[in-house]
């Protein structure tokens, strides 16, 4: 388990086999690295050494398993027999009425049409492959990679935790040292690892109490322990504590201050937590406790922090409002945009906030300084991503009042001041590197709604396509039984939407629309049941459309018999770029250039967007919901994706290259290309933008 974690974040794997003298022989290795090199990977010659001092068993069994993870990893671990085998020669060549009738037959049997004669055997033309490369790695860096996820200043994903999970469960007693930091700053984080160390038996109450500093963060605890989500974005339901875990919740609880307005915040959770801790019961060891929940359940009045400044803002007394966030810097930062727009004397808030901008956290003032920096541009969305577990997203216009130019400017300065101070107490880096390129990829502050992806990187980044003429989407799911719950049927359908530059409606290739007239863009046929899994594809020839005038492609899959995502027994899509579009083997791991898991509880998923003129992909990893005007198709849809859409492509966020370059300018010197520098920001080497883990616990400080 701890070695397909190294392998799938890492790209490493730990031998922990000692050498052997019946080793394995030179053409079993060489057999075994082609077969791996078949689906897109190469070893690096230290692993190669390391595997050839094996013995055959073992070299056998670690073969097995990274064969296994592998074709996992890039999807080909599952058959592939899409409706049309000679896709997509066969389906531009067949006729509407054989199409239309293959589509009748498909629909009242839930066979697949009769294809005979219909084999591949045009190689892949000579194109070149871009492997991925694994490396010998080691216990000790993948603790620190553990490590580092726990350090993050944001929220992490439900595939960390599980990663997270496995590596506290498997961990010895005198490893748990190694693995946990000395601090935990994100509540979530801290919450959800100190639930895993109690689960587990890894750790005491003392070592749990030292990540509490707070009523919220006791009862993230309780959510932990219950199975619940520590973002606190939906309630949970608590199970039923132990009176040794009763006790602890509520001795964490009763060292907190302020407690009872902390409690405020989530009163109808408390108040149903209280139901089961049984306060009343240590009322003379835990009087303070019990004080605040009887505040709560018998609704005696307090003034809050909040209710002040929410008053206060009602009736424009912007002194107060100054005094008052000044005490909660972070509060402050939040409100910067508010309060500025709310006064003439916009001038005196950026000195209030000057004053308390050391106690802001790193995360916070890179936000606050892109957010004041980009102010001025015009944009006609603003684009938010709710709290939670679902990637979701809303696109509201753009109608914020205007804040002056040098306002905007002040505030940017006294972020990036605060920026240089503190990042210069950091280690030196040397002469530094910062690839330019990296303007288009975006700082990590949220990865809670990342899905598993065979590379991942933030929502709104951008990344360049390969070489190549033609994109291949392709997606596959399984029906069957969940959580001991048959599924039924389970059709997914895999569509396509392309828009010109305007984001104008140009065509949709979908099972409504298996090809296109105007350019090369087809579809490999509509499968509707899939009880021993089924594919669909989708390929685009780039230049034939960008020619007729097309620019974004949105890549859609919808759940037409309406099971979401989570409740399937496997759901996952992904691209490949191909030189061309007929040769090799409908699906080629060689070509595959991501993949992503659909585990949302949604029944939309938007996993990527193309721009065929730059050639980018832009990562959203979105989900769309029911709305009234709902149509379970992508016609209906339209609007929808062209929302998200043009939002996403006029996203203005943080990126790793303004990050990157604050801390070479605080902590070393600048040089022009990478061959002069001690230390390399740059997208495909040194730190990179799939570093996220790293980045997120070492350069967000």
């Amino acid at each position: 388990m701890i070695n397909s974690i190294y392998l799938r974040r890492a790209g490493k794997v730990i031998m922990d086999q000692e050498p052997s003298t019946d080793v394995v022989s030179k053409a079993w290795l060489a057999t075994a690295m082609n077969n791996i090199e078949a689906l897109g990977y190469r070893l690096t010659s230290r692993l190669t050494r390391a595997l050839s001092q094996l013995s055959k068993r073992d070299f056998e069994e670690f073969y097995k398993w990274i064969l296994a993870d592998l074709k996992t990893m890039v999807g080909a671990h599952v058959p592939y027999r899409p409706m049309y085998p000679g896709f997509p020669d066969q389906v531009m060549q067949e006729s509407d009425a054989d199409l239309y009738l293959n589509a009748i037959y498909h629909y009242y049997t839930l066979l697949l049409p009769i294809n005979e004669g219909e084999s591949r055997t045009m190689p892949l033309n000579g194109e070149a492959q871009r492997f991925k490369i694994i490396d010998l790695g080691s216990r000790a860096e993948f603790n620190v990679l553990i490590r580092q996820l726990m350090e993050a200043k944001g929220s992490i994903s439900e595939a960390d935790k599980e990663d997270i999970d496995h590596a506290i469960r498997y961990a010895e007693i005198e490893e748990i040292t190694e693995l946990l930091p000395p601090e935990i700053p994100f509540k979530e984080n801290a919450a959800f690892v100190a639930g895993l160390l109690w689960k587990h038996g890894k750790a005491d109450a003392s070592v749990i109490g030292q990540f509490m500093k707070t009523a919220t963060d006791v009862l993230r605890l309780a959510v932990a322990w219950s199975g619940g989500d520590t973002s606190l974005a939906e309630a949970c339901r608590f199970r039923k504590f132990t009176r040794p875990e009763r006790k602890l919740l509520l001795s964490l609880l009763e060292q907190c201050d302020p407690m009872t307005e902390d409690m405020l915040r989530y009163k109808p959770r408390w108040i149903r937590l209280g139901e089961i801790l049984h306060p009343s019961e240590y009322k003379h060891r835990f009087p303070r406790s019990r004080e605040a929940f009887d505040i709560l359940r018998n609704n005696k009045p307090f003034v809050t922090y909040n209710s002040s400044v929410e008053l206060a803002f009602q009736s424009n007394q912007i002194w107060m409002l100054i005094e008052l966030l000044m005490l909660r810097p972070g509060e402050f930062a939040r409100r910067l945009d508010q309060l500025t727009r709310s006064t003439e004397h916009a001038e005196y808030v950026v000195l209030a906030f000057e004053e308390v901008v050391h106690d802001v956290s790193t995360p916070v003032l890179l936000q606050v300084k892109s957010h004041f920096a980009h102010r001025k541009e015009p944009m006609k969305l603003r684009t938010f991503f709710p709290k939670g577990n679902v990637a979701k997203a809303y696109a509201i216009p753009h109608s914020l009042p205007e804040i002056a130019a040098e306002i905007c400017g002040s505030i940017v300065e006294v972020c990036e001041r605060e920026l240089l101070r503190r990042f210069s107490m950091l280690p030196p880096l040397g002469k530094t590197f910062v690839d330019p390129r990296l303007k288009e990829y975006l700082v990590p502050f949220s990865e809670r709604s990342a899905s598993k992806a065979l590379r991942t990187i933030v929502r709104g980044s951008r990344v360049p396509m390969p070489e190549g003429d033609t994109i291949r989407f392709f997606n596959w799911w399984k029906e069957g039984n969940v959580n001991g719950q048959p599924t039924g049927r389970v059709d997914i359908d895999l569509s396509a939407v392309l828009y010109d530059r305007n984001w104008q409606y140009i065509e949709h290739i979908s099972y409504t629309n298996l090809r296109s007239s105007k350019y090369l863009a087809v579809h490999s046929g509509d499968i509707v049941s899939a009880p021993h899994g089924a594919c669909e594809f989708i390929d685009l020839h780039i230049p034939s459309i960008v020619e007729y005038g097309g620019r974004y492609v949105v890549a859609s899959l919808q759940s037409f018999t309406e099971q979401p995502y989570r409740d399937l027994p496997e759901c996952f899509a992904g691209w490949m770029m191909r030189r061309k579009p007929g040769s090799g083997e409908v699906f080629e791991p060689t070509a595959v250039v991501d993949k992503i898991d659909l585990t949302a509880d949604t029944q939309i998923a938007i996993p990527v967007i193309m721009d065929l003129v730059k050639r980018t992909v832009i990562w959203t990893d979105l989900a769309l919901t029911r709305h009234p005007d709902y149509y379970n198709n992508v016609e209906g849809n339209r609007r929808g994706m062209s929302l998200m859409g043009h939002a996403m492509t006029e996203l203005r966020k943080p990126d790793l290259f303004d990050l990157f370059q604050i801390h070479a300018k605080a902590r070393g010197e600048l040089v022009e290309t990478a061959e002069q520098a001690e230390t390399i920001f740059a997208s495909d080497r040194g730190v990179t933008p799939f570093d996220i883990e790293r980045i997120m616990a070492e350069y967000l400080a």
